[in-house]
């Protein structure tokens, strides 16, 4: 339902009272067809929605897929090929495009760095940091290129940060206020909880059992020596300031994970293109 939804109110946006460039030009009857172009390296996403997106224009276009998510790619490769009412495929080609585009750029750069990670047992998460609305597809992703994907929402995990550590009072307020709330509501939510320096860390472990213990924006010295401390009582997640050239270094501190909002917010739209032949 997510996915209808999304589609139908992408094309609503994009079409509006109809798609009028087209239908001035283009014989309502004229048949055509097309093919997705590869144009750079990486790794394909999106294009289940994408060819989606072409159906719900026009159910009776013919597409036949080439390729699958998650495919190694290069220039001059065919992910699939379209064929049907020209107009049907000029409709839905842009909102095609937008999709497959962002979702190969974001798994495409998910890929490299999890391949840096390779040989260590670190595993790369993504954030919260996403498009509004578009967060299952920038997640969805992030999967394909072989990274896994943090909380959802607010809804799915205790996450208990910087900000609500202040509000709160303190980090043992904020952790104990947390395990009495999810017992009176009768939830089974993990709990993660943010440190900000060694001392905190030591905090958090005085609070009893968590789930998790994020360590943000840590030196490396720093960040091993929490490793060290915290052993094997919690899991250890590294976040803040992480990069591509740097997430190597954060892994071979021994963390369990790296959180990296970068791999959704800052990321350069793959090169594809629907073209006539």
């Amino acid at each position: 339902m997510q996915l209808a939804d999304f589609i139908r109110l992408s094309l609503a946006e994009d079409i509006g009272d109809g798609d009028h460039s087209s239908l001035a030009c283009i014989p309502a009857e004229a048949q055509s067809r097309a093919r997705l172009l590869v144009k750079d390296t990486g790794v394909l996403a999106g294009l289940t929605v994408g060819t989606a997106v072409l159906r719900a224009v026009d159910p009776t276009l013919k597409i036949q897929t080439l390729l699958t998510d998650g495919t190694p790619i290069k220039p001059g490769d065919i992910a699939f090929t379209v064929s049907g009412n020209a107009c049907s495929i000029l409709t839905g080609e842009r909102l095609c495009l937008n999709i497959m585009q962002r979702m190969s750029g974001v798994a495409t750069n998910t890929a490299k760095i999890v391949d840096t990670l390779q040989g260590t047992n670190c595993i790369l998460l993504d954030t919260r940091k996403t498009t509004p609305l578009n967060r299952f597809l920038e997640k969805a992703a992030v999967r394909i290129g072989g990274g896994q994907n943090h909380r959802f929402g607010l809804y799915d995990l205790i996450m208990i940060k910087d900000n609500h550590i202040d509000f709160a009072g303190g980090i043992a307020q904020a952790v104990h206020r947390a395990k009495d709330y999810l017992k009176a509501q009768g939830k089974n939510l993990k709990i993660e909880v943010e440190a900000r320096n060694l001392e905190e860390v030591a905090e958090i472990l005085a609070c009893g059992p968590v789930d998790r213990i994020m360590l943000d924006n840590f030196s490396f010295p720093d960040l091993r020596t929490a490793v060290a401390l915290i052993g094997k009582q919690t899991e250890t997640e590294a976040s803040g300031g992480i990069t591509s050239e740097n997430a190597i270094n954060y892994a071979l501190c021994g963390v369990n994970y790296i959180s990296m909002g970068a791999l959704t917010h800052t990321i350069k739209n793959f090169d594809l293109s629907l073209k006539a032949y």
